[in-house]
């Protein structure tokens, strides 16, 4: 016990190991697939007591406060609503028995312990990372762009004379017109299915 209680403390109790394709349905975090929406697991990382299921669509994390412990918090981060940042890879050292990944997801900073003997797959998540990371800035730039846009032509609208149009018949047009563009861009610009990424990255 007190071993176990000693490796816990330093942190070597719960480094993780990717899990293989083949085992996904062994894990806990397959019982939380939104799988009626098409998610699909691409990447598992799963420790003592942690698991972290990288799927198309977001990162389900199942926390753990100790692995002696079996109680657990399950969260569930959506890729556009919680964007990647601060996107890092530690290799080992010569005596280290474990790489790591680390980044924020939205504002939650996550460090993950993976033993190092699986580097090139632990490689293969950075890129997908860093790739998902790039989308949702480039698509948040575009709907900043085009809200942008959208205030220009109210402002200019507003400031020329409409005539024989009912002041009431005018806010309910443009409010309409708003809600419309608002909608569209929104749409457009908030891709939730990674699905390419994944794919294009990772090899397991």
């Amino acid at each position: 016990m007190f071993k176990k209680l000693a490796a816990e403390a330093l942190g070597l109790g719960d480094i993780g190991k990717i899990i293989p394709s083949h085992d996904y349905d062994k894990v806990d975090s397959d019982d939380y697939i939104l799988s009626e929406d098409n998610e699909k697991i691409f990447f598992l990382i799963k420790s003592k007591r942690d698991e972290y299921c990288f799927t198309n669509r977001a990162l389900i994390h199942i926390d753990g406060a100790s692995a002696l412990d079996k109680k657990r918090v399950l969260r569930r981060y959506e890729y556009y609503q919680f964007p990647f940042s601060n996107i890092a890879l530690q290799t080992a050292g010569t005596i280290d028995l474990d790489v790591e990944i680390s980044f924020n997801i939205g504002n939650v900073p996550l460090m993950i312990s993976v033993t190092k003997s699986q580097i090139d797959q632990l490689k293969d998540l950075y890129k997908a990372l860093l790739a998902i990371q790039q989308v949702v800035h480039h698509n948040q730039s575009l709907l900043n762009f085009s809200n942008d846009s959208l205030q220009k032509a109210i402002t200019t609208v507003a400031s020329g004379k409409q005539e024989n149009v009912s002041k009431s018949q005018e806010l309910r047009t443009i409010n309409e017109y708003i809600f419309a563009w608002n909608t569209t861009s929104f749409d457009k610009y908030n891709q939730k299915d990674f699905s390419k990424i994944f794919e294009k990255y990772i090899n397991n």
